[in-house]
C-alpha cells in the first residue's frame, strides 16, 4: 500500500469512530432530556402533594425521590448501553450539504 492510500484509509477510519461518537453523544443528550423531561411533568403535576410539612406531604415527598432516582437510574443505565449497543455497527455521519446554483449574468441581462 503506498502513504496516499493509508492516509486515506486512517482519515476514513477516523471519519467512522468521530461520526459514531456525535451520534452517541447525541442519543445521550436526547435520553437525558427525555428523563429530565418527565420528572418534570411529574413535579408539575403532582407536586402539590409534597408542598408542605405534614406527614402526608413527607411521606409523598419520600416516595417522589425514590420513583425519581429509579427514573434516572434506569435511564442512565440506557445511556451507558448506547455505546455497547453502536460497537456493532459502521456509523458514518451524512454531512449536512446544500447546493447552490450559480447562475452567470450576460452583461446584455444587466
Amino acid at each position: 500500500m503506498d502513504k496516499k492510500s493509508e492516509y486515506q484509509k486512517a482519515r476514513e477510519q477516523k471519519y467512522k469512530t468521530d461520526s459514531k461518537d456525535r451520534l452517541s453523544k447525541i442519543m445521550r443528550k436526547k435520553i437525558q432530556t427525555t428523563m429530565i423531561g418527565a420528572l418534570s411533568s411529574i413535579e408539575e403535576n403532582f407536586g402539590f402533594l409534597w408542598d408542605g410539612d405534614t406527614d402526608q406531604h413527607k411521606a409523598c415527598k419520600e416516595i417522589y425521590e425514590k420513583i425519581r432516582s429509579e427514573i434516572l437510574d434506569k435511564g442512565n443505565n440506557q445511556a451507558r448501553n448506547i455505546d455497547a449497543e453502536l460497537s456493532h455497527y459502521d456509523v458514518e455521519w451524512l454531512k449536512y450539504s446544500i447546493t447552490m446554483p450559480v447562475i452567470t449574468k450576460n452583461k446584455e441581462q444587466q
